[in-house]
C-alpha cells in the first residue's frame, strides 16, 4: 500500500566536482575573490557574509549581473526599519531593458497549450513584439504610472504585455483566465486599470470555456477602463467588437525603455483571497531585478541555453518568476493547461517536447504523477532535464526519492519555500550542495532567515516561526491602499516587532537544512504538544490509494478532535479497511499522538488555484461555518467538493451529540 520509506535528511544526490566547477554560483564566488578580495570556505560562509554585510552583497549582485542603473544610488539601503527600508534610493532602472537585452534567433519564449498550437518567439521577435505592444498601448493613452491588466492564460502574449508595460513605466497586473468575474473585480478594482487585455476563452480537460461574457461583466465593473483588447485564443474565427491583439500590435514601434525610480511599481500581485479580500502587493522594477537575477542565476543556475518550464497560471507569482528567465538569457517555456491531463505523464511529455532543462512546478504535480504509478523516464527522453524545482507546498521525502527513481537519477532536486508577498523563495536547494530527502538545503543568499519561539528567541532542531530578521529587497514596496503601512505591519510585523513573520512552522537543523511543517495559523495541538501538519502529510503522501488529504484540529467549544478528510483514488473504496491502514501507517512512522481521532472519506477536496491545501478554511467549515462564509468558490479548484465538507461537518456534529448523550 505504501511507497518505499525514506527518512528526512537521507542524502539522495551529490553534485560532482566538475558540475560544481561549472556553476554560476561558483563563478560568482570566484568573482568575489578576484574583485573584492573575499574568500569563503563554502556556501554557508558565503550566506553568512551575504546577510551580515547587506550593502556589499546586494551591490555585488548589481555588479556581477551588470544591472544597468541609469542614475547612481545615494546608498544601497537606508537604515529605516522594515517595512520602510528603501533600496538603492536615487537610482533609476528599467526591468524590461534587462529582460530584452539578449538578441538573436535563439528561442526566448516557447508556449505550449492544450487550447491552441504551440507558439515560439526568438529574442529578436520578442523585442519586436514588445515594441509593437508598447506602441499600441501608447496609442490607447497608456503612460508611465498607468495600470494595465491582463486576463490571460500562460501564453506568449501575457509575457509580451508585461514587458511592454514595463518598458514605458506602466504598472502591470494579471488575473488567471479561470477566475470568475467577482475574483477578477476584487483584484483589479484596487489598481484601477486603464486597459484590459483578455483572452476570449480556453480549453480545459477538452472542454471549451467561453470567457467573452465574463470579459463584458468585468469591463462593466471597472469604471477606470478606457479600452479592452481581446486575444483570440480559443475562438480565433469569432469576431468581436473590441480591439484585437493583432490591431494592438499592428504598428512597428521603437523599442525604448523609460528609466524609472528603483521603487517604481513593476507589477501588482495578490494573495489568494480564499478567506477575505486579497492583499495587493506592489513589486518594483529594481527590487525584482536584483532578487530574480540572484535567485534564477545563482540558485537555479539559469543562463543562456537553458529552458525554464513552469506549468502555472498568470495568477500565481511563479509565472512572474518565469518571465524573469529572460533576464539571464534563458528561454521561458509557457504551459497552459492541466499538467496531469489527459494523464499524469503529460507534464513530462512537455519537458521532453520543449527541451526543458529546468522544471519548476508545484508539489501537487510531482505527487500526482507519483501516485499514478507512472514512470516518466520509461515513457519519454528526459536527458536534457537537469533540475526539478518544487514549490507551493512542502515536497515529502518519498517524492524526493521518487524523482530519482522514476524521473532521473542525476537530477538536481530543490524544494523551495517563499511567497507571493516576496515574489521569490526564502530558502531551498543550493546546486553546489547535496540533496537530502524532505529538506530545504539552506536559506537563499541575502535572506536573513531564522526560526523563533513564542518569546522571539532563535531555536534549532525544534519547530519555530519562520522569520526574516533583516530587510530583503523583494519584500513589497507597499500594500495598495495602505498609505501608513498599517495593514502591512499587522500582516507581517505584529508578533515580532521589526522582524518579518511569514506564518510557517520551520525546523532548522544544526546543519542549516530546514523542514517546513505547515502554516503556523493551522497548528495541530494534542495534549498541549504542537504537531506540524507536514509530518502527517509526509506519511499520507506515501499511501498510493489516496488522491488528496487535509488534516485539521477542532479545538473550539470544548472539542479536541484531530480530523483527517481524505479523497481516495478513483476506484478505491473509502472504507474502514483503508482508514485502519492509514492509522497504522501514521502510528508506525510518527506516534500515537499523530493518529487522527476521525477519518472521513470524500470524493474530492478543494485546493487553491495554485494547488495549496486549504487547512484553515476546512477547519472553519468542519467547525460549523458555511462554506460561503469562509471561501469564495471561484478562488478554489473543484468548488463542488465543498458540499462534501458540509457532510463531514454534519457527521462530526452528530458524533459529538451521540457522545454527550
Amino acid at each position: 500500500m505504501t511507497a518505499k520509506p525514506v527518512s528526512y535528511g537521507d542524502i539522495l544526490w551529490k553534485p560532482s566536482p566538475e558540475a560544481v566547477d561549472g556553476l554560476r554560483l561558483t563563478a560568482y564566488t570566484r568573482w568575489l575573490a578576484e574583485t573584492r578580495g573575499l574568500h569563503f570556505a563554502g556556501y554557508h560562509e558565503l550566506w553568512a557574509w551575504s546577510i551580515r554585510d547587506l550593502p556589499a552583497f546586494w551591490q555585488s549582485i548589481i555588479d556581477f549581473f551588470r544591472i544597468h542603473l541609469h542614475t547612481p544610488p545615494d546608498t544601497v539601503l537606508t537604515d529605516d526599519p522594515m517595512p520602510s527600508t528603501r533600496w538603492f534610493p536615487g537610482a533609476t532602472v528599467n526591468y524590461a531593458e534587462h529582460a530584452l537585452r539578449h538578441t538573436g534567433d535563439a528561442p526566448a519564449i516557447l508556449a505550449f497549450s492544450q487550447t491552441r498550437d504551440r507558439q515560439s518567439l526568438t529574442f529578436d521577435e520578442l523585442r519586436d513584439q514588445v515594441g509593437r505592444a508598447a506602441e499600441g498601448l501608447r496609442r490607447l493613452g497608456v503612460a508611465k504610472g498607468d495600470a494595465v491588466a491582463g486576463y490571460l492564460p500562460n501564453c506568449a502574449e501575457a509575457a509580451v504585455l508585461l514587458l511592454a508595460c514595463a518598458s514605458i513605466g506602466a504598472v502591470f497586473s494579471s488575473c488567471a483566465i479561470e477566475f470568475g468575474t467577482a475574483l477578477v473585480v476584487d483584484r483589479l478594482t484596487q489598481i484601477a486599470p486603464k486597459v484590459l487585455v483578455a483572452a476570449d476563452g480556453y480549453r480545459y480537460h477538452g472542454k471549451e470555456i467561453d470567457k467573452r461574457s465574463t470579459i463584458e461583466s468585468i469591463s462593466a465593473s471597472l469604471p477606470s477602463l478606457e479600452a479592452v483588447v481581446v486575444v483570440p485564443y480559443a475562438f480565433p474565427e469569432r469576431e468581436t467588437d473590441a480591439m484585437s491583439w493583432a490591431e494592438l500590435t499592428s504598428e512597428q514601434g521603437t523599442l525604448s525603455f523609460e528609466p524609472v525610480d528603483f521603487d517604481h511599481p513593476l507589477y501588482v500581485l495578490y494573495s489568494s483571497g480564499t478567506t477575505g479580500p486579497p492583499k495587493a502587493f506592489v513589486h518594483s522594477h529594481g527590487r525584482i531585478l536584483v532578487e530574480h537575477f540572484k535567485a534564477l542565476g545563482l540558485h537555479l543556475d539559469l543562463g543562456p541555453g537553458n529552458r525554464l518550464l513552469q506549468p502555472t497560471t498568470t495568477g500565481w507569482m511563479l509565472w512572474n518568476v518565469g518571465v524573469s528567465a529572460l533576464l539571464v538569457g534563458a528561454t521561458m517555456v509557457c504551459f497552459d493547461g492541466d499538467p496531469l491531463y489527459p494523464d499524469p505523464a503529460e507534464i513530462w511529455r512537455i519537458v521532453h517536447d520543449s527541451g526543458a532543462t529546468v522544471l519548476n512546478t508545484g508539489a501537487a504535480v510531482v505527487v500526482g504523477t507519483m501516485r499514478s504509478g507512472r514512470i516518466p523516464r520509461d515513457e519519454v527522453d528526459l536527458s536534457e532535464l537537469r533540475t526539478v524545482s518544487v514549490t507551493g507546498s512542502p515536497l515529502p521525502p518519498v517524492a524526493f526519492q521518487w524523482l530519482y527513481d522514476a524521473v532521473k537519477p542525476d537530477v538536481f532536486v530543490t524544494s523551495a519555500s517563499g511567497g507571493t508577498d516576496v515574489c521569490t523563495g526564502f530558502l531551498g536547494g543550493v546546486p553546489s550542495l547535496p540533496v537530502t530527502a524532505g529538506e530545504l538545503t539552506a536559506p537563499y543568499l541575502g535572506v536573513a532567515l531564522d526560526s523563533y519561539d513564542e518569546h522571539g528567541r532563535p531555536v534549532r532542531d525544534a519547530e519555530g516561526e519562520l522569520v526574516v530578521t533583516r530587510p530583503l529587497p523583494s519584500m513589497p514596496v507597499e500594500l495598495l491602499h495602505d498609505p501608513d503601512k498599517i495593514r502591512y505591519r499587522k500582516s507581517y510585523f505584529d508578533v515580532y516587532p521589526g522582524v518579518w513573520r511569514h506564518g510557517d512552522w520551520i525546523r532548522i537543523g544544526s546543519n542549516g537544512a530546514s523542514v517546513i511543517s505547515g502554516r503556523s495559523d493551522a497548528t495541530l495541538k494534542r495534549a498541549g504538544v504542537r504537531i506540524g501538519t507536514g509530518e502527517i502529510y509526509s506519511v499520507l503522501d506515501r499511501i498510493g490509494e489516496l488522491d488528496d488529504t487535509v488534516v485539521v484540529h477542532l479545538d473550539g467549544g470544548g472539542a479536541d478532535v484531530l480530523v483527517l478528510v481524505a479523497a481516495p483514488r478513483s476506484g478505491v473504496p473509502g472504507d474502514e479497511q483503508l482508514a485502519s491502514c492509514i492509522r497504522k501507517a501514521i502510528r508506525a512512522d510518527l506516534s500515537p499522538r499523530h493518529v487522527p481521532d476521525a477519518v472521513h472519506f470524500v470524493p474530492a477536496l478543494p485546493r487553491t488555484i495554485s494547488g495549496k491545501r486549504l487547512e484553515i478554511p476546512v477547519k472553519r467549515i468542519l467547525g460549523g461555518a458555511r462554506p460561503d462564509e469562509v471561501l469564495d468558490p471561484e478562488a478554489v479548484t473543484n468548488p463542488a467538493s465543498l458540499v462534501h465538507l458540509e457532510a463531514v461537518r454534519d457527521a462530526l456534529a452528530a458524533a459529538a451529540r451521540s457522545e454527550s448523550e
